[in-house]
Order: C-alpha cells, then structure tokens, then sequence
C-alpha cells in the first residue's frame, strides 16, 4: 500500500481533515493515498490479512493505513460469519485509533450497525452519552444508517436528543446528516421529531436535517 502513496497529496489532506494545532485530526499524517485506491489495495488483500496485520494497522501513524484496518474489517465481517462477533470486539477495543469523521463514516454503519441490527442497541446509546471522544459519540449515531436504510427510525430519533445539544459542529454535522436520511424515508416522521425541537437544535444541525425539504419549507423553519 506504501507504494501508492502521493506526496503532493499530503498538504492537502492534512488541511482537508484538520490536522493543526487545537484542530480536531490535530497531529494526524497522511501518506496521501485517496479512498478509492485504499479500498481497491483492501479487496485484494482482505483474505491474507491477519489480526496481528490489523493490529499493527489500526495503530498505525498513518491515517490511510488505519483507514485500510477499518475496511479489512469491515470486509471480513461481511463476508466471515464465524468472524462477525471477533471482528465487533476488536472494532470496539481500538474506538481510539478511529479517531477522524472519515474513520467513523466508513466503517461504523456497515460493522457495528449490521451487527446491531437483530440485537439490542443500548451499546449506541452508551456510546452517545458517555463516549470518550467525539468518534464514538459520532459512532453512536452514524451507526443507525443501518437502522434507517431497515425503515427503522427510532433509535436515530432517540440518538438524536442525546446529542441535540453537544458543542462540537462534527456532531451537529453527523445528527443533520441522519436526520436527513431519515427524512428521506419518512418525511412525516421527521416533521414530527423537528416540531418541537427545531427552534433549540444548533444551525447547522437544523439545515442538514432540512437539506431535502421544498426551499419554501426549508425557509420556514429558518426563520423562525
């Protein structure tokens, strides 16, 4: 995967996910490997990666390296039923390297909410109220895309109130984001949960969630 790596790619990346000093990727490196690539260097060598590989990857300085750990896993979880239970343990126990909204995005909904789909779900709740980090508090929610593509729309609802007030913009970004995809399942489910909850929701919460509504909507509860 190395070998992949473009240079001229890094500066911008490095601004692209906020890597300087205070910023939330604070310190994180690049090797300047884009997406499409990773995931390609993933479906060749999904099938030969051990843990030990893992372990060494998720841990890895490198943002893209950690990025292949994640979609390994997330390939070894879709395809390995006899892995599914190893391979939610282990995402679980390295929540500290998943440490980036990109991180999160790609791999939390197609493991975690997958495997959560059958099973009870306070885990992501857990992981809303008290997560250590933003990451996880962002698992929590990003994590019900599952739930939402099933037709099932409570738990992003209830997710939803626990971060309705969190300080950090990622978060509101993340809770619009899923609001919105619910929206798109149910509109009329969405109005409902907006009704009383619109005018307290921070800005750019309410316009992601609103982003699909007709622009004449979209202007009423923006002026409000």
């Amino acid at each position: 995967m190395l070998e992949q790596a473009d240079h001229s790619q890094v500066a911008g990346l490095a601004r692209f996910f906020k890597t300087g000093p205070g910023q939330y990727g604070e310190g994180d490196k690049f090797l300047g490997i884009k997406v499409p690539v990773t995931r390609g260097v993933v479906k060749e060598c999904w099938r030969q990666t051990s843990w030990q590989d893992l372990e060494e990857c998720i841990s890895s300085e490198y943002h893209e390296v950690r990025l292949a750990a994640l979609l390994t896993l997330v390939e070894i979880f879709k395809h390995d039923g006899n892995l599914r239970q190893q391979s939610v343990d282990f995402y679980l126990t390295h929540t500290a390297y998943i440490n980036n909204w990109d991180l999160v995005d790609l791999s939390c909904y197609p493991l975690l909410g997958e495997w959560l789909l059958d099973k009870d779900r306070s885990l992501l709740y857990d992981l809303a109220r008290s997560g250590k980090t933003i990451w996880e508090q962002r698992i929590g929610i990003v994590s019900t895309m599952t739930f939402i593509r099933h037709g099932q729309l409570e738990d992003t609802f209830a997710i939803a109130d626990i971060l309705l007030q969190h300080p950090h913009d990622l978060i509101h970004k993340a809770v619009g984001w899923l609001l919105r995809e619910s929206g798109k399942r149910d509109k009329a489910a969405l109005e409902e949960y907006l009704q009383f909850r619109y005018m307290a929701m921070p800005r750019t919460m309410l316009r992601y969630a609103i982003e699909k509504f007709p622009e004449e909507e979209r202007r009423l509860y923006l002026m409000k």
